[in-house]
């Protein structure tokens, strides 16, 4: 699905909505090629020619591209009254037109060269469910319904004419086809499951061939066999689309999210051998996030991914972050002004290290705004010690920007908050419950909220989510006895 990226909301002017207009013609241009393409297709090895089967079928080639724009053109008001963002970014746009070439293209020449029955019809509710939104691929699995229907009503290839009864379902079967895969798809997490999911697509289309075609006799079980192909082939053609997809227009869905929190992952791989202490501090954060994201009933996928990238931009300089230390501090032999720089440099490194990978940029953004503009106290205080105390407090503090959503702010107090439990001695409920609280009191008096949706009860729910998962991982064990044993205790003690 789709997440909201702050970073990327544009406002839709005159120089956008010209943009967007531009971008839906040119697209309306290349589907007007796709018919074109189907119907010189509809006349090869037939007696009429392409140029005279337009001539004398001109009304039905003009009614035929007018329903077309007209789809094409509900697309453009769909979005204009229901996400002008979508509309500011003409790769959005270009992503949901090649949607729907794509689709409609391999559902053409499925039912062209196979069966009407054969097609992937769920294909598009598929995608823009995982690509998009719920709401925006319903919307778009109606448009698909009806563009699929426009184009077998004026085509005459010869599959289309043995089964005349299936031209009037097309709409509804299409329809119920990806419905059904949305709703479906939508519960589902594992890869399998969606291979899986094909097999609920197909369940309507059955129905609906066996209510058409049951005069057929014996030979309704060939299309009956069609029907769940086109359910399965669904599936495994989404499957393989949408990493294509993922990768061409930089989308995050579920899948990608946890393909990169594997701990193989290329990032985890070279935290894992550069810096093991950002590494396991990481993981734990990403514990503490997941568990706030489902109490807030926030995306749980993106709250890890965003917690186990959070801190990438230690990579550039390991050896300079606590965590990473053996023994030795560099600081010790830098100015607090030096030293300072190359602390808060992680949150820019970040952002830009996730960048120059192509990974999602919402976890670039999550990465530079977790301090927000925070002050990194130790340097501020050991530079008041050196200078009497004349310093300048946002020149020790970190860059901003604050905290744009809620997992955001998350990842914010999960982090400090795993940071300042390590340095307790005493690790009891109540100590924790005191050192979240007054963690996240801190960043409420420096404002590092005002800029997400953020509530009082949230920030509640976070701070009793987080003390409880905090006490489970650092609870107190039973001191074991200083007994030492081996083999030759054991052996002593069976001979005698």
């Amino acid at each position: 699905m789709r997440y909201a990226d702050p970073s990327e909301v544009k406002t839709f002017g005159k120089t956008e909505c010209v943009t967007s207009v531009l971008v839906f013609l040119l697209n309306y241009l290349i589907l007007v090629c796709m018919v074109v393409l189907f119907l010189w297709m509809d006349t090869q090895g037939q007696a009429q020619s392409f140029r005279d089967y337009v001539a004398e079928n001109y009304n039905t080639v003009i009614y035929l591209l007018a329903s077309v724009f007209l789809l094409v053109l509900t697309i453009y008001f769909y979005y204009v009254f229901e996400d002008k963002t979508l509309l500011a970014s003409p790769k959005s746009i270009w992503l949901i037109f090649i949607l729907l070439d794509v689709c409609i293209l391999i559902c053409y020449f499925f039912g062209y060269f196979f069966n009407i029955y054969s097609r992937p019809i769920a294909l598009l509710a598929l995608l823009a469910l995982m690509l998009l939104s719920r709401r925006d691929a319903i919307f778009l699995n109606v448009i698909f319904a009806l563009m699929m229907f426009s184009i077998d009503r004026f085509s005459n290839f010869s599959n289309i004419e043995q089964y005349g009864t299936a031209l009037s379902s097309t709409p509804l079967l299409t329809f119920s086809a990806g419905m059904v895969g949305i709703f479906v798809g939508s519960k589902v997490k594992t890869r399998l499951r969606s291979f899986l999911t094909g097999f609920a697509v197909s369940i309507p289309i059955l129905v609906m061939v066996a209510c058409l075609e049951f005069n057929r006799g014996i030979g309704v079980v060939y299309l009956l066999l069609y029907g769940l192909e086109a359910g399965v082939l669904s599936s495994v053609l989404f499957m393989a689309l949408l990493p294509v997809y993922e990768t061409l227009f930089n989308r995050i869905t579920d899948y990608r999210l946890r393909e990169l929190t594997d701990h193989d992952a290329p990032l985890m791989r070279e935290m894992k051998e550069r810096a093991m202490g950002t590494f396991n501090h990481s993981i734990v954060v990403a514990h503490l996030a997941e568990a706030c994201a489902i109490a807030l009933g926030e995306d749980t996928a993106l709250a890890r991914a965003a917690a186990y990238y959070h801190d990438v931009g230690k990579l550039r300089q390991p050896e300079y972050f606590t965590e990473n230390q053996t023994g030795y501090n560099p600081h010790n032999e830098l100015s607090p002004e030096l030293s300072v720089d190359i602390i808060r440099s992680h949150a820019k490194d970040g952002y830009e290290l996730i960048l120059s990978k192509r990974l999602p940029k919402i976890l670039a953004d999550i990465a530079v705004q977790h301090h927000g503009t925070m002050p990194i106290k130790y340097f501020y205080a050991k530079a008041l010690k050196m200078s009497d105390g004349e310093v300048n407090i946002e020149e020790f503090s970190y860059g901003g920007p604050k905290p744009q959503t809620k997992i955001a702010a998350i990842i914010m107090i999960a982090d400090a908050s795993e940071a300042i439990s390590r340095t307790l001695p005493d690790r009891s409920p109540e100590k924790v419950e005191g050192a979240v609280r007054d963690i996240i009191e801190e960043r409420m008096d420096l404002d590092q909220f005002d800029e997400c949706d953020l509530t009082m009860k949230d920030l509640t729910v976070i701070k009793e989510t987080i003390v409880s998962c905090l006490t489970g991982v650092y609870h107190s064990r039973v001191q074991y006895p200083k007994l030492k044993l081996n083999r030759k205790n054991e052996e002593d003690k069976e001979n005698a």
